[in-house]
């Protein structure tokens, strides 16, 4: 799913197939992923830029996804089909805390029995990382496997990251 029309394409052309939504739509989110059918739901939402110098000016914009848009799609979740819901969340803090968009994330993530992988910092072509930043990390040429892993894991809390899920 993404928001972008003009990505649908780019989805299509990988073996997706594309649905363009807008998590912020609840009702518009409810009817795209009940009529989907999906045997999982698994949320990859951001709201990042392309450029790592741009991230300071859209952390309003990536707590709101990570808010609002986790909310209307756990709603979607329980309206649907689906007996697994899994999320990702971050493994490093920020200024020494979970902020509290993270929290939340995390929580809701929770309350529906899900599971929530904290990816450590990617790293590795087409990131804002060429070269292995500070732990906790991950290559992300390294993170599909332990992702479509955590299909099968219990519900809980999981770091994702070169040393594995744990």
């Amino acid at each position: 799913m993404t928001r972008t029309p003009s990505k649908s394409e780019l989805l299509a052309g990988l073996g997706a197939e594309p649905v363009v939504c807008d998590v912020f739509d609840r009702e518009s989110l409810v009817g795209a992923v009940t009529a989907f059918r999906p045997d999982a739901v698994m949320h990859q939402l951001t709201d990042l830029p392309d450029d790592v110098d741009e991230v300071a000016g859209r952390l309003e914009g990536n707590a709101r996804i990570r808010e609002v848009g986790t909310a209307n799609l756990v709603d979607a979740f329980q309206q649907s089909d689906a007996s697994r819901f899994v999320a990702q969340s971050i493994a490093w803090l920020i200024d020494g805390s979970r902020p509290a968009s993270v929290e939340r994330l995390e929580e809701l993530t929770l309350g529906v029995g899900g599971v929530v992988l904290r990816y450590g910092q990617f790293y590795g072509p087409g990131t804002y990382h060429a070269e292995p930043p500070p732990p906790p990390r991950i290559h992300v040429d390294r993170v599909a496997r332990p992702t479509a892993d955590a299909l099968a894991l219990d519900s809980g809390v999981y770091e994702v990251t070169d040393d594995g899920i744990g």
